[in-house]
């Protein structure tokens, strides 16, 4: 390719390293793949999905386990040109149906053994279904075994390169749409802020379908240079076995409560670790304490969002505050605004935080009035989230808009849900909230009106669910009420529910 024809995301990401022989990915059994390993495959990946009809700009639907293929198949979608869509493993028929009918993807990549079920919706609506299992077999790898290396299709900054599906309170989930430039620029800001090298080795135990794990640790890793040890899944005693191999680790406030509920995580497992990174959902100070005491490292916190990427972090070199989620990356502009007047708000007061910079993405999938209602005149995107900044310019998260919920670092929606429950015979209506978890952050818990004569339980709600949500999503309690609390104007107050219900996770309880 020449200069102007270049792949903008992987060319940014690579350097030129795609024929290096440096270890890229550690495997826990200690099997390694070379950068030169995983991009060959990626190109040969990408050599299958183009003759398996991918154009530019297509979608590739990928619900699929973790796994090194999984990754290479991330860097495949790229490669050809077209934008992932990454889905929840976890995700089920109806959910997948919904995102499939929405992205309208070129091919899906599903795990063998959902072959049937994935099967019966990609086939109907013209779309190519492969297989990837999470032990590297399928369809997939069978015809990328056979097919050539192709040259990267050529790309430019304002490209689709992800399609991240994100819910909303008032409807079904809504694509976010990520550019080249938006997932390159975010990467480029945390490896430099983050200190990452070549000489780095990042533990990975976060899933790949979340903008986490795929896009911040493995693009990060990518753009330093820097290695990963790939674990399936957080198991702590795997994770304690394995951090004395790395320097790094990425992971969600549960990880870092299940460390420390272990008896064999101490210093000297954490002695190796130069940075402990926390996101995806708010970490309690007690953990931030608790951490430190038991390690002398001070875990650094950072937040963002499927819509922006990474937005602000915690110093890498100066104080990180416990409570907060520090300051502005390199390129991004953040302010606080009040939600109804959208006037800036002094330092020390709560409003909407509102974010401007290359992060952030160019709009929802096909939904323009959505994304005009969610942008400022000036370009500042509305992100939802309540937050102020302290007199030293530390950002503070206090609360949510939309009422969402995050619970293991995943985002849960409470519209979604409360449309299922209320679907349900014997149900008036329902409430979804969430209440402080001691390993999830947040538990989601549904309060719930029957009719009088209603023979409604707990467990047949949670029952009714389980074929409907995917697990995450789920109430981990249901309490039934005589009526939901509303203020004058009929809104449902969903803060009385959360204060009523606010210890009923607690160890005491």
């Amino acid at each position: 390719m020449t200069e102007a024809q270049t792949n903008h995301l992987l060319d940014g990401l690579l350097g030129g390293r795609e024929k290096d022989e440096r270890a890229f990915l550690h495997f826990a059994n200690g099997h390694v793949w070379t950068y030169r390993d995983t991009m060959s495959l990626a190109a040969r990946m990408s050599a299958v999905l183009r003759d398996h009809g991918v154009q530019p700009g297509d979608r590739v639907a990928v619900k699929v386990q973790k796994s090194p293929e999984a990754v290479a198949l991330a860097l495949a979608c790229v490669h050809a040109g077209g934008a992932i869509v990454p889905l929840n493993p976890d995700y089920t028929a109806a959910e997948v149906a919904y995102f499939i009918g929405d992205a309208d993807p070129a091919v899906l990549v599903g795990d063998p053994v959902e072959a049937d079920v994935l099967a019966a919706i990609a086939n109907p609506a013209g779309i190519t279904f492969l297989t990837l299992g999470a032990d590297g077999a399928g369809s997939l790898s069978e015809f990328a075994r056979a097919a050539s290396e192709v040259a990267p299709e050529p790309r430019g900054a304002d490209d689709l390169a992800a399609l991240m599906y994100t819910s909303g309170t008032t409807g079904r989930s809504k694509g976010a749409e990520l550019t080249h430039d938006n997932l390159l620029s975010n990467a480029r800001a945390l490896a430099s802020e983050w200190r990452f090298t070549e000489d780095d080795i990042l533990l990975h135990a976060l899933p790949i379908f979340h903008t986490h794990g795929l896009f911040v640790a493995v693009n990060v890793s990518l753009v330093a240079g820097a290695a990963m040890v790939l674990v399936p899944r957080f198991d702590a005693d795997e994770v304690v076995r394995l951090l004395p191999r790395a320097t790094a680790m990425m992971g969600v406030p549960t990880f870092y409560t299940r460390l420390l509920a272990s008896d064999r995580f101490n210093g000297e497992v954490a002695g190796h670790i130069r940075l402990f990174v926390s996101g995806s959902a708010p970490l309690l100070a007690a953990t931030h304490a608790a951490f430190e005491e038991r390690t002398g490292k001070r875990i650094l916190e950072r937040y963002g969002m499927s819509e922006t990427s990474m937005i602000t972090s915690n110093p890498y070199s100066r104080e990180r505050r416990a409570g907060t989620v520090g300051f502005p990356l390199d390129g991004v502009s953040i302010r606080v605004c009040d939600p109804d007047t959208g006037e800036k708000v002094v330092p020390g007061r709560a409003g909407v935080i509102e974010v401007k910079g290359p992060n952030v993405f160019r709009g929802y999938w096909r939904m323009p009035e959505k994304t005009a209602s969610e942008f400022r005149p000036d370009g500042y995107f509305i992100t939802g989230d309540l937050g102020q900044i302290d007199a030293d310019g530390y950002l503070q998260i206090v609360g949510r808009g939309k009422d969402l919920v995050i619970s293991g670092g995943f985002n849960v929606y409470p519209k979604e849900i409360e449309t299922e429950i209320d679907a349900l015979v014997g149900v008036v209506e329902s409430a979804v909230i969430g209440v402080p978890h001691p390993d999830f952050g947040e538990g989601v818990v549904a309060a719930v009106v029957t009719e009088s004569e209603a023979s409604i339980t707990e467990s047949t709600i949670i029952e009714a669910l389980a074929g409907r949500l995917a697990r995450f999503k789920q109430p981990k309690r249901v309490v039934f009420v005589d009526e939901l609390p509303r203020n004058v104007m009929g809104k449902v107050q969903k803060n009385v529910l959360r204060d009523d219900y606010k210890g009923m996770f607690q160890p005491d309880r």
